[in-house]
């Protein structure tokens, strides 16, 4: 079941969403989401200077990205064909009986960007900030600016809460996440 406007407010009002800083929600939530705005930290990817990328070696993943930071008021352009990762503003946190799903905005998929390619879904016990799969489908580049409204979070409640919510798991490889970090998808291979 996905929560509606007034459950999202009494989910914040409990605590069983936590976000921080406090959204403004006059103009962030809608009638079954609410909306995350972009923050100033990019990883690019430095595609002229590897050949390729291994996601087994952690020194490549790292390494064929680079983190840009961005000034307030400043646009972050993403040319077409382009990929980055970037994260909100917000840092948010779940019960261990909810899921989050990432959303794109249609406002920006008219621009031709998308939000997430992959990795849309927010694990029950989850605390970090959103990184996104930003990408530019467009044949134009698009200014994006700190502080937009960026993408949309919707919840939805589990049958029951989670035996090991997100933050508890050993491999956890993102609890707390703060910067567009690089793939750790080699802490798979064993």
């Amino acid at each position: 079941m996905v929560l509606s406007d007034r459950d999202i407010k009494k989910y914040l009002q409990s605590g069983k969403i936590r976000i921080i800083p406090d959204p403004d929600l006059s103009e962030q939530l809608g009638s079954c989401s609410i909306d995350l705005k972009l923050g100033n930290s990019f990883r690019i990817f430095e595609h002229s200077k590897y050949p390729f990328i291994d996601p087994f070696d952690p020194k490549n993943t790292d390494g064929v990205t680079k983190l840009v930071e961005v000034r307030n008021k400043e646009p972050f352009i993403l040319h077409p064909n382009d990929f980055v990762l970037a994260t909100t503003i917000e840092h948010f946190e779940l019960s261990d009986d909810l899921v989050a799903r990432l959303e794109g905005r249609s406002s920006l998929g008219r621009l031709g960007i998308v939000v997430h390619s992959t990795a849309s879904i927010f694990e029950p016990g989850w605390k970090g900030k959103v990184v996104m799969e930003l990408g530019n489908l467009g044949r134009m580049p698009v200014a994006l600016y700190p502080g937009m409204r960026i993408c949309a979070l919707t919840f939805e409640e589990l049958s029951s809460p989670a035996d090991v919510p997100y933050h508890q798991k050993k491999g956890a490889k993102y609890v707390n996440q703060k910067y567009p970090d690089a793939s750790k998808i080699f802490a798979d291979k064993k």
